[in-house]
């Protein structure tokens, strides 16, 4: 999969997570989360929609998204495939 920067990883991953927690695909990914990256990240992504639902704040969402992804892969770069793997099918789920 080649090298995986931290900053990118988590920009890229935290605007499609803000993007699908006020979409259908929210359900999905929340369970994908949960799974792969911990209950922790599960109950962030809640918190997101519940934000989303409530207010207009996707830009300060994927800035906190962008924090917290950047502090996951520094403490466990092993999970940035799984990261990349969420992303890019919450994207594609939200295309489809």
């Amino acid at each position: 999969m080649g090298v995986m920067h931290k900053n990118r990883v988590a920009w890229d991953s935290a605007r499609v997570f803000v993007a699908a927690a006020n979409a259908d695909t929210y359900w999905w990914l929340s369970e994908a989360v949960g799974q792969q990256l911990g209950a922790r990240y599960q109950t962030n992504l809640a918190e997101t929609r519940h934000r989303l639902q409530a207010e207009d704040a996707e830009s300060i969402e994927a800035g906190a998204w962008r924090a917290r992804l950047f502090d996951l892969l520094d403490g466990q770069p092993d999970l940035a495939p799984h990261v990349v793997r969420l992303t890019e099918e919450a994207a594609r789920r939200m295309a489809s």
